[in-house]
């Protein structure tokens, strides 16, 4: 859609519903928001899920620069461009939730609201990001130098998905597994050098100029990013911050009945003008604080 490039789009619902757009994680595709999305139809939305650069059947270019997060916002500002006329609800994940974050600072006009599931503005200082950078192309060497499915291996045993490993039973552990397998090397490493964390600029300083109304949700489980996204709480001039017991990084997984009805529930709220933030409250089963 833009430089040449298109992007493997999944849609659901009908032209004339609100858009939705839901940005997958690092080792995704859009076709892994299927329960979501069918529930998000069901509800009255279009849902637009694209398969990012380097993940499932969108191209893998071999310059890592492509996939870098200015370029990445590019194509996501054509795909809607080229699907509706009016500004979406834009849910991101992990990876998925840097670019939206990026893209909701970089392209206001184009969303209508804003959920971080799991996600970060990024790391402050430069040293950090130096070292993350160094790691993420090692990273990207290795899965190179081995192939997919060792690096899967890897991936799998990380300390991240321990929750899943607790919470998904074998099917679902096995079509995620293979979800992942059907990635490409080269994709996912040029993914990491272009687009990893290490390369993500700070976005900290302009979190108090976001303008669209933000759900920020992270599992209880997932201590680290508790505690970024408590953080970005404080900054975003108008964040709901939802944390759910049960879960760890990735709560659409672990959570998915109750990931579905507060990002619906959310939806409600800006579909008409901006959230309206309520005093910190307790919610059964889910904490949610809000910040103004």
């Amino acid at each position: 859609m833009t430089s040449g490039q298109n992007l493997h789009l999944h849609i659901w619902g009908t032209v004339s519903s609100p858009p939705a757009v839901l940005l997958h994680g690092f080792t995704g595709h859009g076709g892994g928001w299927a329960t979501q999305a069918e529930a998000f139809s069901a509800a009255g939305y279009r849902v637009l899920a694209p398969d990012l650069l380097g993940h499932g059947l969108s191209p893998a270019p071999s310059n890592p620069d492509r996939y870098e997060m200015e370029r990445a916002a590019a194509d996501l500002a054509a795909l809607l461009r080229a699907n509706s006329d009016e500004p979406a609800h834009l849910l991101g994940y992990s990876m998925g939730g840097r670019l939206a974050l990026y893209f909701a600072l970089t392209y206001p006009a184009q969303v209508r609201s804003l959920t971080l599931e799991s996600a970060s503005p990024g790391l402050a200082a430069e040293s950090e990001r130096a070292q993350r950078r160094e790691r993420d192309n090692a990273l990207a060497e290795q899965i190179e130098r081995e192939g997919i499915s060792a690096f899967v291996d890897f991936w799998e045993s990380l300390p991240l998905w321990e929750s899943q490993r607790e919470r998904l039973n074998g099917e679902q552990r096995q079509q995620l597994r293979a979800q992942r397998l059907r990635n490409r090397p080269s994709g996912l490493a040029n993914s990491l050098r272009g687009m990893g964390t290490g390369a993500q600029p700070n976005l900290r300083p302009r979190l108090p100029t976001l303008a669209a109304p933000t759900l920020l949700l992270a599992g209880a489980d997932d201590g680290k990013f508790v505690a970024v996204n408590r953080e970005m709480a404080q900054h975003i001039p108008d964040a709901r911050l939802v944390v759910l017991p049960h879960a760890g990084h990735n709560v659409h997984l672990e959570r998915p009945n109750a990931f579905i009805g507060h990002v619906l529930s959310y939806w409600r709220t800006c579909n008409g003008s901006q959230s309206q933030t309520s005093e910190r409250t307790s919610v059964t089963h889910e904490t949610t604080e809000s910040a103004t």
